[in-house]
């Protein structure tokens, strides 16, 4: 049997970011899979039920919720640990694809943003795509993502004029500004890497952005960088986890 799946992207957390192709994939789905990624996080199961209740015409559909497995933050090489964790992650999604997924159905996995942009879908149904004895068909819808979400947010665009841009994690980050860039994004920062960079780059910082908590700071490193640290810290206590996206640019060449 081959089995069909579409990824589809949400966007960065604001229903009205599903776009008219999302909307209209959402219609031919029968099976949903939704994760479950602990307590801390049930706001984004939430998220993906409301835009099915929102966008779906007709609700003759099932959801299917699941553990994911988490990564073994131990392992002393991340991108181990990261493949150890991913070989978890193909099991759970196998199993679910051959017991949940019946003749003539059709699967979909809601992801955050857009499925191209730090996320782990699209790698691990390819990995099953090319296992010998499973067939496996899936499409892509892409999303919003919190990136180009920040942008607009801000009211900025991403890049100056003539001027390249690099979108990257804070574990690079901290290894250093990279060279020949002028403007970083910088997501999955979970140790202030910007207190790594010249005191003199604007920032620009977004946390859950496109949703009803959404936080903005924008300024001088310099000048706002406690700020962001504390609305940063009271926004993870209140919540128990924390979501954000920042870009940052060199200081402008004086002519």
């Amino acid at each position: 049997m081959k089995r069909k799946v579409l990824v589809i992207g949400i966007g960065a957390g604001n229903p009205e970011f599903v776009t008219v192709q999302a909307v209209n994939a959402l219609n031919q789905v029968s099976v949903f899979f939704i994760p479950n990624k602990g307590s801390e996080k049930r706001d984004l199961a939430r998220l993906r039920r409301e835009i099915c209740d929102r966008f779906i015409a007709k609700p003759n559909y099932r959801m299917v919720d699941f553990d994911v497995p988490t990564r073994d933050k131990s392992q002393p090489s991340y991108l181990e640990g990261v493949k150890a964790w991913h070989d978890d992650v193909e099991q759970r999604y196998q199993r679910l694809l051959t017991e949940e997924l019946a003749e003539g159905e059709r699967g979909a996995f809601l992801v955050w943003g857009d499925p191209s942009l730090y996320d782990s879908v699209l790698r691990i149904l390819e990995a099953i795509r090319v296992k010998e004895g499973f067939e496996l068909d899936y499409e892509i819808i892409p999303g919003i993502t919190s990136v180009q979400a920040l942008a607009a947010a801000h009211k900025i665009s991403l890049n100056r004029i003539g001027e390249s841009i690099l979108i990257t994690t804070g574990r690079k980050l901290a290894e250093g500004f990279p060279n020949n860039v002028d403007s970083v994004v910088v997501m999955l920062d979970g140790q202030n890497a910007y207190r790594t960079v010249d005191a003199d780059a604007e920032i620009y910082w977004g946390a859950y952005i496109g949703t009803e908590d959404e936080i903005l700071v924008a300024g001088k490193l310099r000048e706002v960088i406690d700020e962001i640290e504390r609305v940063r810290e009271a926004a993870r206590e209140r919540k128990g986890w924390i979501m954000d996206t920042y870009l940052l640019r060199k200081p402008a060449a004086k002519e």
